[in-house]
């Protein structure tokens, strides 16, 4: 893959965004940097002429932009995804700075669609959005006053995709862990049916109450985003899923058929 075409595998999303006008900022603080691929996710209002007027020269990256429902949709092809996030959380996350963020995201771009995501103006990502991201990146902004506009914030992480672009590509492909892998990581939204598909079975197990759950999934959620399991590795855990719940309900079955007040042990 070609440099300008590992450019093109990273897509910049925008969700829930309340300002028009920021969306079109930052189609153009994208474009300054030949980043081209937007995606937006639920905007409150869009399309929009003050969107188009920021835009200015950038209205081709703002009418290519797709319009999402979900960010689950914005991100199901990518398989890395980075949420940017302002504070500290309960449960932490691998986190980045802009420049780390930068490589990894280039250099991963090479071999399939990267994700950055970023959240409301006045708000953020919530932590279920943040929870959908394999990273975290933080820009270290001044603490008296770390407030950034959300194209200001774009064109931080752009300047520096920009930056590791310019550098080459040969000093990048190091900060790739699966450069050499044998099968493509899997993708957001074959993780997403996993995650799915494990709570089911904890649930059936027993070994989930779904009425107390506490953070069980969150950090099962925190360990599977942490370890980049690739495309097989997901469908040999389904499949354990699979035989696991076969087991469950097979087990259920049988106790069915037996006599009221009789259990397997009385046999």
């Amino acid at each position: 893959m070609t440099e300008r075409s590992q450019l093109d595998n990273i897509r910049i999303v925008l969700v829930n965004t309340s300002h028009p006008g920021n969306i079109g900022a930052v189609a153009r603080a994208m474009k300054n940097m030949a980043v081209s691929d937007l995606a937006l996710v639920a905007p409150r209002k869009y399309p929009h002429d003050e969107a188009t007027w920021r835009a200015s020269n950038a209205a081709d990256v703002l009418d290519s932009a797709t319009v999402y429902d979900t960010l689950e949709e914005a991100i199901a092809d990518c398989s890395l995804v980075v949420g940017t996030s302002a504070r500290g959380r309960t449960i932490p996350w691998p986190l980045l700075d802009p420049r780390h963020c930068a490589e990894r995201a280039y250099a991963e771009a090479g071999q399939h669609k990267v994700a950055l995501v970023f959240g409301r103006e006045d708000r953020g990502l919530t932590n279920d959005e943040l929870q959908l991201c394999n990273l975290h990146v933080n820009i270290p902004a001044n603490e008296e006053y770390s407030s950034l506009n959300l194209a200001m914030a774009v064109q931080v992480l752009c300047y520096e995709l920009r930056m590791t672009h310019l550098s080459g590509v040969e000093g990048q492909l190091s900060d790739n862990p699966m450069a050499d892998w044998d099968m493509p990581p899997a993708t957001a939204d074959a993780l997403q049916r996993y995650f799915v598909h494990l709570e089911e079975t904890l649930v059936e197990m027993g070994f989930l109450n779904p009425k107390a759950p506490k953070q069980l999934m969150t950090r099962l959620r925190r360990l599977y985003t942490r370890a980049r399991p690739d495309e097989m590795e997901v469908n040999i855990l389904r499949g354990i899923l699979t035989a696991t719940q076969y087991q469950i309900r097979q087990g259920k079955d049988a106790t069915a058929d037996l006599p009221e007040g009789v259990s397997e042990a009385d046999g």
